[in-house]
């Protein structure tokens, strides 16, 4: 037989049963390529295409409603009050940086801000680390009751806190804590304390143990382990609930407006915002409350965007695992 022999020449094959000559070093048609595979894999190729299209589509278009009212809260802030009903859309003919100074001082914004500061600065760092330490024992140690305790945690997290304000009143009455900046840290604490435990005992089940029993063969104790080893490696997790925790204390109006009754001057900014707006509304001076308004958002959008790599990591810490 030469290198390559027609099928048809054998004897006993006809010409229409013979198959179509294979030369050799050629590869043949494979099973999935064209045909209805083809037509398949194109057919999922295109819905995934629509699919990416719209739901790039959706996260767009949630941004704008997102980052536009914000925009225009901003924009505003730099407007005079012809401006902002004449061309609301516009950007102003001049920046009015006025409006800061007046809703800073006049409106006594600068007071409220810092109480908020010192408030949430303190219940902040109470928070982590007592949220930090109980998740950790709760996550990495087995004794009676662990269970029990954690979901005590969690229940906390759907406990509606308007329920607590009236008996929160009176005990915070009854030990002289109302209108004092630590007693509002301390209710802020344990407001925090359910979801930071819950959100850091399952990110500290993702840590490896073999770090930490190193370091205990090391002769390191539990807490310098806990302190030295585990808490910079939770790092992600820390930053992520310190953000959630710092956005629900720093926008919080409820607590501080049933706590906070005597003292005008130991007002949180959400209160003094919402006063604000009363009083502006009479006077009509919406550029200082657009003012006010940012003022009260800066800090929050400060925080997220620096450290808005560390929240992604910490959220997604867990599923990577």
């Amino acid at each position: 037989m030469s290198a390559q022999t027609d099928p048809a020449d054998l004897p006993g094959v006809t010409k229409e049963q013979a198959p179509a000559a294979v030369s050799p070093g050629v590869p043949g048609p494979r099973r999935g390529q064209g045909g209805e595979d083809g037509a398949r894999a194109d057919g999922k190729s295109g819905e995934g295409t629509v699919l990416n299209v719209f739901s790039h589509g959706v996260l767009v278009i949630w941004g704008l409603l997102v980052t536009m009212p914000l925009l225009w809260a901003v924009v505003s802030s730099f407007k005079d009050d012809s401006e902002i009903f004449g061309s609301p859309w516009g950007l102003p003919s001049v920046l009015h940086f006025d409006n800061w100074s007046r809703a800073w001082d006049k409106a006594n914004m600068g007071q409220y801000f810092l109480n908020s500061l010192i408030v949430v600065g303190g219940s902040l760092i109470g928070t982590m680390l007592l949220g930090a330490m109980a998740a950790y024992v709760l996550a990495r140690f087995d004794f009676p009751g662990n269970r029990f305790l954690y979901f005590l945690f969690v229940g906390g997290m759907g406990f509606p806190v308007i329920l607590a304000l009236v008996p929160l009143f009176f005990v915070m009455k009854n030990m002289a804590l109302l209108d004092t900046y630590h007693g509002l840290i301390l209710v802020y604490i344990a407001y925090s304390l359910p979801f930071t435990v819950f959100f850091l005992s399952g990110f500290f089940k993702t840590l490896p143990t073999s770090v930490a029993e190193a370091a205990l063969i090391d002769g390191a104790s539990h807490s310098r382990t806990f302190f030295q080893v585990m808490l910079p490696m939770a790092k992600p997790g820390l930053i992520s609930v310190g953000i959630f925790n710092f956005l629900g204390q720093w926008n919080q109006y409820l607590l501080p407006t049933v706590l906070n009754v005597g003292d005008p001057d130991k007002k949180m900014l959400t209160q003094g915002l919402v006063a604000l707006a009363v009083s502006q509304g009479y006077k009509g001076d919406w550029s200082g409350l657009f003012a006010g308004l940012t003022i009260a958002m800066l800090p929050v959008l400060a925080a997220y965007i620096i450290f808005q790599r560390q929240v992604v990591a910490g959220l997604t810490a867990g599923a990577l695992k």
